[in-house]
């Protein structure tokens, strides 16, 4: 296949969009249908719909497209000098030409990605397109930061000084927040700045001690498995000198230092105990318990709940584990393999946290057995399970460009990637996969081979990213024993179907977190959580349920994920909260 120029990747865009700027001025939908292949793809991100939503099929994009632009008056689509050019890059094993599009919308500004088959070219037909609102008319970032300015000169020598200011503020005490955030982790926290950039007051509230001990107290030797590249905050990235892998403290100080660089209102020992809404004043009745036990009833217009896709341990039915005599601990609460130094422990569970905790116990001198409840994605951690992070890695588009090119993709064109890069990592992989199943591992590879970033966004889990954990079970230095081979606990460990007896003095329950329907129940009732539906895993529109957009319930909102994925999402969610605060919506 020949080269395609970036002079003449940018003609076939500038032609594609003459078509469609006339198609969509003339409200022709066979006009914009003619604009995209049969299995073409538009995903819109709040620019069009306020909403984030993925419609597939030819003549379906064009009636969507149509009926949303001239609801919302999207209008001169044009290649957007100011960013990265077109040029013809490989997406989901398809040559494309992809370009960074901007358009108008009535409330604002967009920011797009056009994708166009190099096959297609001469025919101008769109595989993908993807639409964003990028600012709000009167309302982006640097109106409102000048907003808050202060004369340059002006200065109160016997008043409050900038940080009295920021302490008063932040005590909320003649005042609500228009937007209580419940979680201070980094899906709190992106929130908060994106939502501070526009204007908007948030409150941060967490049950932790101190910010960032969500991290901090985790287990000893806790790192990140994805790299530094792809996990930067909104405004404040990470140092260029810091480890590609960042341990669990280092995350937590940054976390300490980010509430205080960006001024993020943040209190610290504070529980939500729940809230009611109140229709009447389109406010919610929050309850929390402070740090010296008295309670503050508030009434923000909107709650993000960013207690992240794990939030309430999952602590399964075992059968018979009430009769055994050692300690039994949720991965939540395990903290260090130091004092299990020469002691017998079960892991139950074969995802991240359970390969983790297991290879903290055995290097701390512990004899481990993991205990396999179900199949296991398992992939090396380098290089092989940053293949799906490539975007970030290497010259080219500036991050922003990046984050905007990540979520252009529909979930039929990530799927096909995905399967593609899976079939990679097999390949790579291939001698460990092998010594896993010969040790009595049972491996699987996601939905129809789409790998470890598809299970994430279903289940929230079951995959490993192997930092040396695999080869000790290959090796025999961790045991291995399938539960469904487990007759049943004693008071000394387990004794397994075929008679063996295997002791243990702790059990720990590295079997995940119950999803975010739960934690909506809890806190919010019954019939909330079947108002509201499905959080997380993905609804008929193929994206994320209810995540950093709209629910059913009005005034609710939530986040969580990677920190990828919440730092993408969060200035959609702000612009979201922002855009009804000031009645667009």
């Amino acid at each position: 296949m020949l080269a395609v120029s970036d002079a003449r990747a940018s003609q076939i865009v500038e032609a594609w969009l003459t078509s469609f700027n006339q198609a969509l001025e003339g409200r022709d939908a066979a006009g914009i249908a003619a604009r995209f292949r049969d299995d073409g793809h538009w995903r819109d991100i709040v620019a069009l719909t306020w909403k984030i939503a993925t419609v597939s099929n030819r003549d379906a994009v064009a009636a969507a497209f149509l009926s949303a632009a001239e609801a919302n008056g999207a209008r001169n689509f044009a290649v957007d000098t100011d960013r990265y050019p077109p040029r013809l890059v490989e997406r989901a094993g398809e040559q494309t030409i992809e370009a960074i599009l901007r358009f108008e919308t009535k409330v604002g500004r967009g920011a797009g990605i056009l994708r166009i088959k190099h096959a297609d070219a001469d025919a101008s037909q769109a595989w993908t397109l993807m639409t964003a609102l990028h600012s709000l008319n009167g309302h982006d970032e640097e109106t409102e930061r000048l907003a808050r300015e202060e004369p340059a000169f002006e200065r109160e020598w016997q008043g409050p000084n900038w940080q009295d200011k920021r302490n008063e503020s932040a005590r909320y005490a003649d005042r609500d927040p228009t937007v209580l955030i419940v979680g201070g982790g980094h899906a709190g926290l992106t929130s908060a700045a994106s939502l501070r950039a526009l204007g908007v007051e948030a409150l941060v509230v967490d049950r932790m001690a101190r910010v960032g001990d969500n991290w901090r107290l985790r287990y000893h030797g806790l790192k990140l498995h994805n790299q530094v590249f792809s996990n930067h905050l909104p405004y404040l990235p990470f140092p260029k000198t810091w480890p590609n892998y960042i341990p669990k403290d280092k995350i937590a100080n940054w976390l300490e230092f980010y509430v205080e660089a960006m001024e993020i209102d943040f209190w610290t020992k504070t529980s939500f105990e729940g809230a009611t809404y109140d229709a009447a004043s389109k406010c919610w009745i929050a309850t929390l318990k402070l740090a010296d036990g008295s309670t503050r009833v508030m009434k923000p217009s909107h709650i993000i709940m960013a207690t992240s896709v794990s939030s309430i341990p999952n602590i399964p039915e075992i059968a018979t584990i009430e009769r055994f005599g050692g300690k039994v601990v949720h991965s939540s609460k395990f903290g260090n393999g130091a004092e299990w130094r020469g002691k017998k422990v079960f892991v139950f569970g074969t995802g991240t946290s359970a390969h983790d905790i297991a290879q903290d116990l055995h290097g701390n001198g512990a004899l481990v057995t993991m205990v396999q409840r179900s199949p296991t994605l398992v992939v090396n951690v380098e290089p092989s399970a940053q293949l799906y992070d490539g975007i970030y890695y290497g010259g080219g588009p500036s991050m922003d460009d990046r984050d905007l090119i990540n979520t252009s993709f529909p979930t039929p064109v990530m799927k096909q990637a995905h399967k593609l890069l899976t079939a990679k990592t097999r390949e790579l992989d291939a001698p460990l996969l092998e010594g896993l199943e010969k040790a009595g591992f049972r491996l699987e590879f996601g939905e129809d081979g789409t790998g470890w970033p598809l299970k994430y966004r279903t289940r929230g889990g079951g995959y490993y990213f192997n930092v040396g954990c695999s080869e000790l079970i290959v090796r025999g230095e961790i045991g291995l024993i399938q539960y469904h081979d487990i007759e049943t606990f004693t008071q000394t460990g387990v004794r397994m179907k075929d008679g063996r007896e295997l002791g243990g003095e702790l059990a720990v329950l590295a079997t995940g977190y119950k999803g975010q329907g739960a934690m909506v129940e809890a806190l919010f009732g019954p019939e909330m959580a079947k108002h509201v539906g499905p959080v997380w895993g993905f609804d008929d529109n193929q994206e994320l349920a209810n995540m950093w957009m709209r629910t059913p319930q009005r005034g609710l909102w939530f986040t969580g994920g990677s920190f990828s994925q919440c730092r993408m999402y969060s200035r959609y969610l702000a612009m979201q909260i922002k855009a009804q605060e000031i009645g667009l919506v």
